[in-house]
């Protein structure tokens, strides 16, 4: 069963690491993978919670300007090919 942790939960575990308790322990605890707990250390390691949620946003928003910049490049790709056709 997947479970997904909110970033305020995310900041919380890693501020139990930081204030000393052993990653094994907040491993088992929690009941992540080691790989878990590192992979949110590198990605949250010294943010608030307002900071984690604006990155959140900001990803969120890069997806959505890359799927744009695809699609009008492949429209572009088209009309080329169609008046390169026609010509």
């Amino acid at each position: 069963m997947k479970r997904r942790f909110t970033e305020e939960q995310i900041i919380k575990i890693l501020k139990e690491h930081a204030g000393g308790r052993r990653a094994a322990d907040i491993v088992r605890e929690y009941n992540i993978t080691e790989h878990t707990f590192y992979r949110w250390k590198s990605k949250y390691g010294g943010m608030d919670v307002s900071e984690a949620k604006r990155l959140k946003q900001l990803e969120e928003e890069n997806r959505r300007l890359k799927e744009m910049v695809a699609d009008l490049s492949l429209d572009n790709k088209i009309l080329k090919d169609v008046l390169s056709k026609n010509v």
